[in-house]
């Protein structure tokens, strides 16, 4: 499957409208923290950011920025853009629906806008679609078999990790905060337009296992799919790492309990794995098979001569 012309401008042209609400909010917290580092550490969940003033964007704001910008580029540049236009828009979907219930009517708005933005490349990316044009087009390539594999069984392990910490942290809080943390509610201090942890972490399971599946089954469109899980898992496993690090945890590893050494080692295995999983996906895939040329007589050539001289009653 390929993407008509005017589907993949009207594509671009989404992702650049959904980069600018993204960027515009990014600015706006720049201007309350006053420096990037400040920021920057405040996505990672440093709650001093709020002696200066309450940041409304977490780091998923900063990644989908990136991930509409790289979605652009590649509408714009590939005619097989339709697998990463569905997968900017789902995610953004899943991601922003907790907006339409959380206070504040800027985050509201915002909601409302990115839905509908990603709504429509989810329906671009459906409407514009056309079959190949003869047995000469080239399609997306898919992964090489080891490097699918590979990658399939680090995202398998990065969405078994979250499940079992969401398990663990069901286990130990109160109800009330269990469901806080998938719904949203007055128990959690989040930035304005991040969704709930535990809302994001069924995405993260989500989006990794559906990866994780493409990737085994070595399908044209895990690259899409592949590489956003991969951004995914690298950024919430070094949000973690800076915050340990800052903590100063990884100096006395051996004398934290056993959940902090836990969380500790996840964390790195996270940033580690999904740093290889960017790696093994963004080569090049395998190469196509070269199409059968087809004569005027077919893929076989031509028929063979009668015999000579001819049998009886030829």
């Amino acid at each position: 499957m390929t993407v008509t012309r005017p589907a993949r401008l009207t594509g671009a042209a989404l992702c650049a409208a959904l980069a600018l609400l993204a960027a515009v909010w990014i600015l706006k917290d720049l201007a309350v923290v006053g420096s990037p580092a400040d920021l920057a550490l405040s996505w990672t969940g440093d709650h001093l950011f709020l002696a200066r003033g309450r940041t409304a964007t977490s780091f998923v704001d900063p990644l989908l920025l990136a991930v509409y910008v790289a979605t652009a580029v590649a509408a714009l540049r590939s005619r097989h853009a339709a697998s990463a236009l569905v997968a900017a828009g789902a995610v953004t979907l899943a991601l922003r629906l907790p907006g339409l219930w959380a206070p504040g009517s800027g985050a509201l708005v915002t909601a409302l806008l990115e839905l509908a933005l990603a709504t429509g490349l989810v329906a671009i990316a459906a409407a514009g679609r056309r079959r190949a044009e003869g047995p000469h087009e080239r399609l997306p390539t898919r992964p090489r078999t080891g490097q699918a594999v590979a990658a399939a069984i680090l995202l398998t392990l990065g969405a078994l990790t979250v499940v079992l910490w969401e398990a663990y942290w069901a286990v130990e809080l109160p109800l009330e905060i269990t469901v806080d943390r998938f719904l949203g509610g007055r128990s959690l201090v989040i930035p304005v337009l991040a969704p709930p942890p535990g809302w994001l972490a069924a995405i993260l399971v989500a989006l990794y296992g559906t990866a994780a599946v493409s990737a085994f089954a070595r399908a044209r469109h895990t690259r899409a799919f592949g590489l956003l899980a991969g951004a995914f898992l690298a950024a919430d496993g070094l949000v973690e790492c800076v915050r340990i690090v800052r903590l100063d945890l990884l100096t006395h590893l051996m004398d934290l309990p056993t959940v902090q050494q836990a969380h500790v080692l996840s964390s790195v295995i996270g940033l580690l794995g999904g740093l290889a999983v960017l790696v093994l996906l963004a080569g090049r895939g395998a190469p196509a098979a070269e199409p059968v040329s087809h004569g005027p007589y077919g893929a076989y050539g031509p028929p063979p001569a009668p015999p000579y001289p001819p049998p009886p009653h030829w």
